[in-house]
């Protein structure tokens, strides 16, 4: 996100109000803000690890809200949005003339953020050249502005986030090693939005009365087949996705209600089938129970890491058709299991 505007706050904010804009309660959330309460009053440097659409940028701003450090800058800058030519000097600054298109001194993110925090969004994106300088500010808390050689001493809180992952790029020799045990201090893994369905609904609505409002546009109700459809579909774009979703059904919503926005685009047809969607879900679930071994409850469970209660599972896995395979005399055989005993037993 080429966001870098300096977020800087009169007062700590009230505890009962740190997590405001994150929405949901599933146990996938509340593992993650129990990791950031954790951390939060360290100054040790955080790494914030999921997919694209996750909302890295908002747990960075709760660890920050949550932090002594609340009431100083929060300075953010992703990596990916800068030219590599350019990425030195923003996070570094540099001074009148120091480059051709240098004309006035210019202050990095890392001096900005002084006292505060700095959040690296697509940390994975800075070029190698760069990384023996990003480990240096974080060892040291030191650096010169490019051309200038007089050091700057800084006390900068890093949190940085990625989709990619490191640990395979270290290994390819794609990123510093050194540099990757400095950011993997402290490690928060989100959850994509399949893996806390659970928290669709208030997502759903949260979204509906910000896009009705921004919209001067009333909408009062969500039928229960369009949230249905919410919390059917395997979201890869994550909250990113279901907020343009809401977005475009708002817009296309008369009467006060919600329309199914899987139904149709403007000046299209049917973009997705209630079979399409029941599709995704079955082999997401499939995908889920074989990862895990067909456990299907406890916290190592398929419906811990779906966000879904167990008995929600097990009641989709029936209307599915999904069977646990069960070894019979040395060949695999496919059965339903759903009642039977070893269904009820302690792994579930």
């Amino acid at each position: 996100m080429a966001e870098y505007a300096t977020v800087t706050y009169p007062e700590a904010e009230p505890p009962d109000r740190r997590f405001k804009r994150i929405i949901g309660n599933s146990a996938a959330l509340e593992s993650v803000l129990d990791q950031v309460e954790q951390v939060a009053s360290t100054d040790s440097t955080v790494i914030i690890e999921g997919e694209t659409g996750t909302g890295k940028e908002l747990i960075a701003q709760a660890i920050h809200s949550s932090s002594q450090r609340y009431g100083r800058a929060f300075i953010k800058l992703s990596c990916a949005a800068i030219p590599l030519d350019l990425l030195e000097s923003e996070l570094f600054g540099h001074e009148k003339g120091a480059f051709t298109g240098a004309i006035a001194q210019k202050i990095g993110r890392f001096e900005m953020a002084d006292k505060g925090t700095l959040f690296l969004d697509e940390v994975g994106d800075i070029p190698s050249a760069l990384q023996p300088k990003l480990l240096r500010v974080l060892q040291e808390q030191e650096f010169e502005r490019l051309g200038n050689g007089r050091t700057h001493k800084v006390d900068v809180r890093l949190v940085a986030a990625t989709n990619r992952d490191l640990a395979r790029m270290v290994a390819r020799s794609q990123f510093r090693s050194d540099l990757y045990y400095r950011l993997n201090v402290f490690p928060i893994l989100l959850p994509a939005l399949r893996e806390r369905r659970q928290d669709i609904p208030a997502l759903v609505t949260h979204f509906v009365k910000l896009f009705s409002h921004r919209m001067g546009k009333q909408v009062d109700s969500v039928p229960p087949e369009t949230m249905a459809a919410f919390e059917w579909y395997s979201w890869p774009g994550n909250i990113r996705e279901l907020q343009n979703m809401v977005e475009r059904a708002v817009i296309f919503s008369r009467d006060g209600t919600l329309p199914n926005p899987f139904h149709k685009r403007q000046n299209r047809p049917f973009v997705l089938s209630l079979q399409e969607i029941e599709d995704s879900d079955r082999a997401l679930i499939v995908e889920t129970l074989e990862r895990v071994g067909w456990v299907v409850g406890g916290p190592r469970g398929a419906a811990a890491k779906l966000g879904l209660k167990r008995t929600t599972l097990i009641a989709r896995m029936k209307r599915l058709g999904i069977s646990r395979p069960i070894a019979q005399e040395g060949t695999e055989m496919v059965a339903m299991a759903l009642e039977s005993v070893s269904w009820g037993n302690t792994q579930i």
